[in-house]
């Protein structure tokens, strides 16, 4: 009866160091993909206001909740009053998606899961929609 109260000492003791080392080596790779990402974010904003494609401005980047970016976006052509805002927002969003699985640019969010969130507003600054992206929807 005491070898097996040793043995299963021995067994726990042996669980929990593994657990804590699993949950340090997480935590540092978490760190430096945090720094990445944010390091990514800062290098989008510096160059912000950007021309992206004729007729979209990408005006900011943000880190909202964990694991999420925002691109905050002007459509430059845009007036929310006279547009077809469905017909818009399903246009982007197709784009949107091949961009997001084949721009090296966002390998590292394709890597640990981010979810894309793009805000248009209209050439008068008037939001108009948003596009979420979700990683199992472009990896």
């Amino acid at each position: 009866m005491r070898k097996q109260n040793i043995l299963l000492l021995i067994i726990i003791v042996v669980a929990l160091g593994l657990a804590v080392f699993f949950q340090l080596f997480l935590s540092k790779n978490s760190d430096e993909v945090n720094t990445e990402v944010v390091q990514l974010v800062e290098k989008y904003n510096k160059n912000c206001p950007l021309a992206i494609q004729e007729g979209i401005r990408l005006d900011s980047v943000t880190l909202h909740e964990e694991r999420v970016v925002k691109y905050n976006l002007t459509l430059l052509n845009v007036e929310k009053e006279s547009a077809d805002i469905t017909v818009i927002r399903e246009e982007i969003r197709k784009s949107l998606l091949s961009t997001a699985k084949a721009n090296p640019g966002l390998q590292v969010f394709r890597d640990n899961d981010y979810t894309l969130n793009y805000s248009y507003s209209d050439k008068k600054k008037v939001f108009l929609f948003d596009v979420k992206i979700l990683p199992d929807e472009y990896k």
